[in-house]
């Protein structure tokens, strides 16, 4: 059976960051790298099911993530 697999590519602000929160969430099947302000993940999965569930998951934690950071800057610059 053949590997599906599906590549995710987002922008930030603070891209570093971002990957660094996401990295302890991913599975053996993922592999997650930082070029020029993008993150770029990359799931397989043996069945199309299987890829599903783990780009929902990744969304979410991405979703996570980048409200933490986004809430983390705006206080930072408050007054």
């Amino acid at each position: 059976m053949s590997e599906k697999r599906a590549c995710i590519e987002t922008t930030h602000e603070d891209a570093p960051t971002i990957a660094a929160a996401l990295r302890p969430d991913n599975t053996p099947s993922m592999t997650t790298r930082v070029d020029d302000g993008a993150i770029r993940t990359t799931v397989e999965r043996e069945t199309a099911g299987g890829l599903q569930s783990t780009v929902d998951d990744y969304v979410v934690n991405l979703t996570v993530a980048e409200t933490v950071a986004r809430t983390a800057r705006e206080h930072s610059t408050q007054p």
